[in-house]
């Protein structure tokens, strides 16, 4: 947590082994800078006026509490402290109008007072050969010895490619070039302060030959380590210079590159490209100090996803469902908004009577003005959801505190339904979320405001648990993979697991979103961990990621999305890690791969619709068009239309089954076992398909093609010729355009006359 500094000094300074800023524990600190020659030596200034240098021990050791050395100026607040870069022991300070230069050797006075400015002084800095020192104040320019011209770009200046950072910026610190890791072409590093962390940010140079030779061209000799001589050498008038250090530090067994000093296509570190470390904790463990076996080996560090670029498309207009009326767009938050099987979408009408529309999927096109034969519910629908394993039967949660359960005829609606199969009745007050078991048939799970959870056996028409142990309202509860555990958020503050069969109480619980705005909880990488979408303390939108195994852990990672209102609903793909979200009104569609290690949450390109939407709903991996790479086919809820929308991930060999993109799916509309069977103590799975088309070769089966080389090779084009060979090129391409000799003239083929026809 960084603390208040002035805005003279630097926030943050490094030095090969050390990084060093400042702490809300320590705001009388206004500028810090760590010793050239020496790691381990930080000089510090302070408003109390007073400089002092701390001798720092080895970083797994306690860092001292008292410095080794104080010096007490006298002249009042102090803003700025530089090592001089040539000697040692040598500091420049800065007061609030006048610079001083002290030996650190002699603790009773600096050895010179320079001239005071006019104004707050507000930089410090020495020529690099160590004879002069500028410094700046708001209304002028001085220095030592003479003035400080402007500086202004050069015309042959080189502009790098830029660097965007994902947090805000405190401050950033220069990492010495001795720390940098040569061989895999790093130019520049620098440390980025922010709220919470030290952020390292490598620049490096791309070369095809990184990492296994010395990029010469890259790397000048620079300066050493050794200072050149004494404070008092400097101040009667000595002008050594640093010794500078030959050839960096090459990695033994890497030879260093003769070809690129003298290629004349070479590129300097113009060229270079900024890249994020794939690391971003505070500390030294957070990639300052490269070791020969890690270090920014490639240009774009980090993991990436193979459906990093996935598409999603709005599929033609023969498929949607159009001129959809009254549409009930006042769903509780806890609502989908609408749901979908293979057959059939059932869609809320915002007509008296909680209605409720079922539309055939088999039968798209525009709706007739007249009236449609609905489900009428009686009261305002809060939740609903298709039973997995009958395609005709829906649980609508209602106003009432009652559970009905109804039966779609074969075909679809042909008349207006009003007595349900069954009404299951046992909470007392309005009714959250439903949702049915994964694997066990007739098997369903409710929430509702009086602060319980409900199992229910449909075939015994029956309450068989009651979960109890929070303090709000539900959000969201989610079955897991296995459906052996049940996962809930709620609006107490806490993300709670339970083992229904075992316990009426849950048996983890952990701090969830801070928000209270709403929130959705899905099971993902193999029910190993929690995904929950909710809301922080600034009501921004935020993915959160929870251990399964250690819920009192708390958050294992969180990435944040947005601010908006809705809750992202999350739709998880257990075959490919995917999950894409949305919220009610939303125009923007977002996808995630969700990894169990670091980062844990991979950005892939998101869908945005042309108007916002209702809601999203996806439908089996059967519906997926496999020949054209679709990893998920969802329908979207637009103000009077239902719409297709296919995600697709680009490949080139479509011909081939993408199989590293389609494992075997689980045949997740068949029941493993019944609610009977599974309440007293069975455990199921269920069996997985295939779903490579009969005509189709694996891809892994491929036969493969060899390389073909697109360009000619570079010693084609570095090659020096000799002058007399460009002469003889260019005179054989003058004679190819001319022709041959002893071809015959164009005129000796016409035709002439005569001597007899010509006129006197």
């Amino acid at each position: 947590r960084g603390g208040s500094f002035s805005c003279q000094g630097n926030h943050i300074k490094a030095s090969s082994k050390l990084v060093a800023f400042n702490t809300d524990q320590a705001d009388l600190v206004t500028d810090m800078d760590f010793n050239p020659f020496d790691d381990c030596i930080l000089a510090t200034c302070s408003a109390d006026e007073t400089v002092k240098l701390w001798h720092l021990c080895d970083p797994e050791h306690q860092q001292p509490s008292d410095p080794s050395l104080t010096l007490n100026p006298g002249q009042g607040r102090l803003e700025l402290v530089q090592f001089h870069p040539t000697c040692s022991g040598l500091l420049a300070v800065g007061t609030t109008k006048s610079p001083l230069i002290w030996d650190t050797s002699r603790k009773d006075a600096p050895l010179a007072a320079l001239e005071q400015h006019g104004d707050q002084m507000q930089s410090l800095s020495w020529k690099r050969d160590g004879s002069l020192l500028a410094s700046s104040c708001k209304v002028r320019l001085d220095s030592a010895t003479s003035k400080l011209q402007g500086s202004a770009l050069s015309p042959g200046a080189v502009t790098m490619s830029h660097c965007l950072l994902d947090n805000s910026t405190r401050g950033v610190a220069m990492v010495p070039k001795m720390a940098l890791d040569v061989m895999s072409c790093e130019v520049m590093r620098v440390l980025q302060l922010t709220d919470s962390c030290v952020v390292p940010i490598s620049y490096q140079v791309p070369r095809k030959n990184s990492g296994y030779e010395f990029q010469e061209d890259l790397y000048p000799d620079t300066a050493g380590t050794s200072p050149a001589m004494s404070a008092e050498e400097w101040w009667q008038g000595g002008n050594k210079q640093v010794t500078n250090t030959p050839d960096w530090l090459v990695a033994p067994g890497h030879p260093r590159d003769s070809s690129t000093s003298s290629s004349p296509l070479s590129t300097p570190s113009s060229s270079a490209v900024p890249s994020r470390s794939p690391s971003s904790t505070s500390g030294l463990s957070s990639g300052f100090l490269p070791s020969p076996s890690q270090g920014a080996k490639v240009l774009f560090p980090g993991p990436t996803s193979k459906f990093r670029h996935i598409q999603g498309t709005v599929k033609h207009k023969d498929t949607h469902i159009t001129n959809i009326r009254g549409l009930n767009l006042t769903t509780p938050g806890e609502c989908d908004g609408f749901c979908v099987n293979r057959q059939r979408v059932a869609v809320p009408l915002a007509i008296s009577g909680g209605q409720i529309a079922v539309f055939e999927r088999s039968q798209p096109g525009k709706l007739l003005d007249a009236s449609l034969p609905t489900i009428q519910n009686s009261v305002n629908v809060a939740d609903f959801a298709w039973d997995p394993f009958d395609s005709q039967r829906l649980a609508v949660a209602g106003d009432d505190a009652k559970i009905r359960v109804w039966r779609v005829p074969e075909g679809g609606l042909k008349e207006t339904l009003t007595e349900p199969e069954l009404i299951l009745q046992g909470h007392t007050e309005k009714i959250y979320s439903i949702k049915f078991h994964p694997l066990a048939s007739n098997l369903l799970v409710s929430s509702s405001y009086d602060l319980s959870v409900r199992l229910w056996n449909l075939e015994s028409r029956e309450q068989v648990k009651l979960l109890t142990g929070h303090q709000d309202q539900v959000f969201g509860v989610a079955w897991s993979p296995d459906g052996k555990l049940l996962a809930t958020v709620c609006k107490d503050g806490k993300v709670r697991i339970y083992d229904p069969r075992r316990s009426t109480e849950p048996v983890q619980e952990g701090p969830g979103p801070e928000g209270h705005r709403g929130a959705r909880v899905v099971w993902v990488c193999d029910g190993k961990y929690l995904l929950v979408s909710g809301f922080d303390s600034r009501s921004e939108r935020v993915l959160y990621l929870y251990s399964a195994e250690s819920l009192s852990s708390g958050v294992v990672a969180s990435i944040p999305v947005n601010v908006s209102p809705s809750t992202l609903i999350p739709f998880y793909d257990p075959d490919t890690s995917v999950v894409i979200l949305t919220g009610k009104g939303d125009t923007r569609v977002y996808i995630y791969e969700v990894a169990p290690e670091e980062p844990y949450f991979i950005e892939c390109s998101s869908f945005n619709s042309p108007e916002p939407h209702k809601g999203l709903a996806f439908l089996p991996k059967t519906e997926c068009n496999v020949p054209d790479v679709e990893i998920a086919v969802g329908l979207m809820l637009a103000k009077t239309t239902i719409e297709p929308v296919a995600f697709r991930v680009p490949r080139v060999k479509k011909e081939f089954f993408q199989d590293d993109l389609y494992p075997d799916t689980a045949v997740w509309w068949e029941s493993a076992l019944t609610a009977s069977a599974w309440l007293s103590g069975s455990n199921g799975q269920h069996k997985k398909i295939s779903l490579k088309p009969k005509d189709m070769t694996p891809l892994s089966e491929a036969p493969k093609e060899a390389p073909v080389r697109k360009y000619l090779p570079s010693s084609v084009y570095l090659e020096e010729k000799t002058d007399e060979q460009k002469k003889e090129e260019l005179l054989s391409a003058m004679v190819a355009k001319l022709g041959n000799m002893d071809d015959p003239l164009p005129q000796e083929s016409f035709q002439g006359v005569d001597e007899d026809e010509w006129d006197d």
